[in-house]
């Protein structure tokens, strides 16, 4: 398996996401939606950036789960409760997922599930063999 990062000359480069990301081989793993939640299903905070933190926390237990890790995510998908800061996100974000970039959306959306959160990360990620 292998994860190739694609940023073409023609497009903005930004050292926190790929415009794309090619995968050969492997096996695809589908993360579900993650909230700020902890192991008992209870929201961490009311805080956007704290949240973030757990959310990636729970992706990153998933990816554990299945033998894999931030390296192995081909694309994240975060969907932020309409008027939040995507900033407060961004620099939570940083913390826990470090400097591995992927392809990226971002989308502010009317309302999530759970009338409490405030983000929810989804992501797809490509096994090793």
């Amino acid at each position: 398996m292998s994860l190739s990062h694609l940023n073409p000359s023609v497009l903005h480069t930004n050292p926190a996401f790929s415009q794309g990301v090619r995968i050969d081989g492997g096996s695809l793993l589908v993360v579900g939606g993650q909230n700020g939640t902890d192991a008992a299903g209870d929201i961490v905070s009311d805080d956007l950036g704290e949240q973030t933190v757990q959310a990636l926390r729970n992706v990153l237990a998933v990816l554990a789960e299945a033998g894999a890790d931030q390296r192995h995510v081909a694309k994240l998908s975060i969907y932020l409760q309409a008027g939040e800061d995507v900033t407060a996100g961004y620099q939570a974000a940083s913390e826990v997922w470090g400097q591995h970039p992927t392809a990226v959306s971002v989308l502010q959306v009317a309302g999530l599930a759970r009338p409490d959160a405030l983000v929810e990360i989804d992501a797809l990620a490509v096994l090793p063999e």
